[in-house]
């Protein structure tokens, strides 16, 4: 593969959002195969498009360029007969002492390419807001998604997702997942982003309404006790953080060292890893008109458009202010229902 057709071939990958890894020999001491300039793609399976060496250097390079794309940091790879003299040695270079091959020496840098990491913002809460819009200033694939969201409000956002499919969107991607909903759907959304592929779950909450959201998915819905722990909530770093921007800071901390390893609360495989289940009594179909819109556990009414926990009794369906109200009601129908409802014609 000629150098141009490597740079297309890069930019091809980069465009697509695919991980890959780029060897460029930079130096040699003959006698070698390959010369100053001779460049390869190496896939996260292995595999390798151009050349940098023959059969003894290629696959210590194949090792390398993976570990680079494991821990997203590049390196330089002297690979000679000799053991390396002490004045040669620095950060980044990792000298190998190469028995097998034609006795001469290949100085080879190793540049991992990885897709910018994807962020998942659930809400339009000001946390949600601030935090899509500084996760895009550093760099991260940022989605909002909420079925009244409206693209504006998000400018930083790559996308804003007007739905609640959480589990369906882009099933192929592992996304760090932000629930910033702050009571509105909190239970739903946490339980569909921890029954799908994800690198990350956290719930920006307080203690006290992570236990009453963990108790619920323990009690209401399939998603196994591996899958709660993995929820981080409250989400973030505490920094004493106070205002909306402060508390995206946090997150955004939070989710940066979940990204570069750092994390010591994620144990392998790392947080919401396995998909499972989508949790039986997680509600989130689409909002219908003939719903009755009086809380029958409170009273409150509920807005159609912002209509989210819903539950159906004798073929009436019934919205509800938060998922506490709908969860006393499913447990028992009979006591909250009476003739001051108002059911539709």
């Amino acid at each position: 593969m000629r150098p141009h057709s490597i740079f297309a071939r890069a930019a091809e990958l980069e465009a697509s959002g695919t991980p890959f890894a780029v060897a460029t020999v930079v130096a040699v001491r003959r006698p070698t195969s390959a010369r100053p300039g001779s460049s390869g793609i190496i896939h996260p399976d292995g595999s390798i498009e151009g050349w940098v060496g023959g059969s003894c250097a290629q696959p210590v390079v194949v090792r390398e360029a993976l570990r680079s794309l494991a821990d997203g940091q590049p390196r330089l790879l002297r690979l000679s007969k000799d053991a390396p003299a002490e004045g040669r040695r620095g950060d980044g270079v990792i000298e190998l002492v190469m028995t097998c091959h034609s006795g001469g020496t290949l100085e080879i840098y190793v540049e991992p390419h990885l897709p910018a990491p994807l962020l998942w913002v659930v809400g339009t809460t000001p946390i949600a807001a601030a935090l899509a819009t500084l996760g895009a200033a550093a760099g991260w694939r940022v989605t909002v998604i909420d079925p009244i969201a409206d693209p504006d409000g998000f400018p930083g956002a790559e996308r804003v997702a007007v739905s609640a499919d959480i589990r369906g969107l882009d099933p192929d991607a592992s996304p760090y997942v932000v629930v910033a909903s702050q009571g509105i759907w909190d239970e739903e959304a946490v339980g569909l982003a921890l029954t799908r592929e994800a690198s990350y779950v956290g719930l920006v909450a307080s203690p006290t309404r992570a236990a009453v959201v963990r108790d619920w998915l323990r009690e209401e819905t399939t998603v196994g006790e591996d899958r709660v722990a993995a929820l981080r909530a409250p989400a973030g770093i505490d920094l004493g953080a106070e205002t909306a921007e402060e508390i995206a800071l946090s997150i955004l901390a939070e989710l940066v060292q979940v990204r570069r390893g750092r994390a010591d609360f994620v144990a392998a495989p790392g947080p919401a890893t396995v998909a499972g289940p989508v949790p039986a009594a997680t509600t989130l179909q689409p909002v219908v008109d003939d719903i009755v819109l009086l809380d029958p556990v409170c009273g409150m009414t509920v807005e159609a458009a912002h209509a989210r926990h819903l539950a159906e009794h004798d073929g009436v369906v019934y919205a509800f202010c938060s998922m506490g109200c709908r969860t006393r009601f499913v447990k028992d129908p009979t006591a909250y229902l009476s003739s001051s409802v108002s059911l539709p014609d």
